[in-house]
């Protein structure tokens, strides 16, 4: 009789014990559910009240094998709970899962595919929906006198030197075109009420097959044209392939809510540096309505991005549509960018105000025309122009297998 109920403690202990270890799972899968992840890196059970957005020392990595994780931003943190329920169904007791790859709506990657950009899978949990943007507010700038708007224009557009010698991978855009660039970003600004910016950097990206280019663009006043400071290829939404985005169009504000973070440099199941390499600046714009590009298309939420990319294999294809619905830029532009602030104005104000945050370098030389719109418009021109060629072959043959799919 005795050996029986000595029996069934054991079994009830060990139930105990099995069960103990599925709920500390699935804990730390819901605590992770709001930490990004692109390229394959986990973080799990981020602590929600430390967000990473006003920290000063940088959230802690997963140990993944691809690039970082952002930790929980002020914001995130209500949707880390609203996902901890499908994050704990996906997850098993002996796992910690992967929470949505930007640029994906379709899937989540599953803890055994996580370690992979690439093999992201469609029967994960469902995608967090995106969240209703804040309307766009037109940025208050000191009023110029005619003289001063002139030498205001005249040392903005002196970063034209720079940016020739910071950014390698450049594009030589002819007159006409950059006014025409700058007539398109009017229009677009127009659109969303912005019609007036000034003062500050913008940029512009054409997404258009046949283009594929972002512009920096500058004016003192709101009545002058916009003139440009440098142009370079970039890579946007390839369609045709599952879980591949268009990348959105429209305007698009570069703020802390959404907050930054840099890349590992770690390589993911295809040998692809998904971010680029170690501490390349990770933009993110956040959640928006994307289009689908693959099957009967549609609208789902997608992670909107702008990034590096493996320096390697996946730069040389910049100049024609390769990713899952980010942009991404070459590697010189993205520290160019970055260094210099050139959409860092609501970032610049918090660091004023006396916040600290990791993910800003101490030594940045933060331009006095900082801004914090990327816009990005489609001009659907027929055929390329000279200004912006296409990869060549031998581009395309240095990419790994499994390299079509990298965001």
């Amino acid at each position: 009789m005795h050996a029986p109920l000595r029996i069934r403690r054991m079994l009830g202990a060990a139930f105990c014990a099995w069960w103990a270890a599925g709920a500390w799972a699935a804990g730390a899968a819901g605590a992770a559910s709001d930490a990004h992840v692109m390229s394959g890196a986990v973080q799990a059970a981020q602590t929600a009240s430390q967000p990473a957005a006003v920290s000063g020392a940088a959230p802690h990595a997963g140990s993944g094998a691809s690039a970082p994780v952002r930790a929980l931003s002020a914001q995130g943190i209500a949707a880390a709970s609203a996902g901890a329920s499908s994050a704990r169904s996906a997850s098993s007791a002996s796992s910690t899962a992967a929470a949505l790859p930007a640029a994906s709506a379709a899937s989540a990657a599953s803890a055994a595919s996580a370690a992979s950009a690439a093999s992201a899978s469609p029967t994960a949990a469902p995608a967090q929906p995106a969240s209703v943007p804040a309307p766009l507010v037109l940025p208050e700038h000191p009023d110029l006198t005619p003289k001063q708007a002139a030498e205001e224009t005249r040392r903005a557009l002196a970063m034209r030197q720079t940016f020739a010698s910071s950014v390698k991978r450049r594009l030589r855009v002819p007159p006409a075109d950059q006014r025409a660039y700058g007539q398109r970003l009017q229009t677009a600004l127009d659109e969303k009420d912005l019609g007036a910016l000034a003062g500050e950097f913008v940029i512009l990206v054409d997404r258009a097959a046949t283009v594929q280019a972002l512009f920096i663009y500058f004016r003192a006043m709101p009545d002058e044209p916009w003139q440009m400071i440098g142009a370079s290829p970039v890579a946007t939404g390839r369609p045709g392939e599952f879980d591949h985005f268009l990348t959105p169009l429209g305007v698009f504000e570069h703020t802390p809510s959404n907050m930054d973070f840099r890349a590992e440099g770690t390589m993911n199941d295809n040998g692809i540096r998904g971010y680029g390499a170690r501490d390349m600046r990770i933009y993110d714009l956040g959640w928006v309505d994307g289009e689908r590009a693959w099957g009967k298309g549609g609208r789902s939420p997608m992670r909107f991005q702008m990034h590096a990319t493996d320096p390697d294999r996946l730069e040389p294809l910049l100049g024609i549509r390769h990713s899952k619905g980010c942009v991404r830029i070459p590697a010189s532009l993205n520290a160019f960018i970055d260094h210099y602030g050139i959409v860092d104005a609501e970032y610049q104000a918090l660091v004023d105000s006396g916040r600290s945050m990791w993910v800003l370098h101490p030594g940045r030389e933060v331009t006095p025309w900082a801004g914090r719109f990327i816009v990005v418009i489609d001009s659907q021109r027929k055929a390329r122009p000279a200004w912006s060629p296409a990869p060549g072959s031998k581009a395309r043959a240095n990419m790994p297998k499994g390299g079509d799919t990298a965001d």
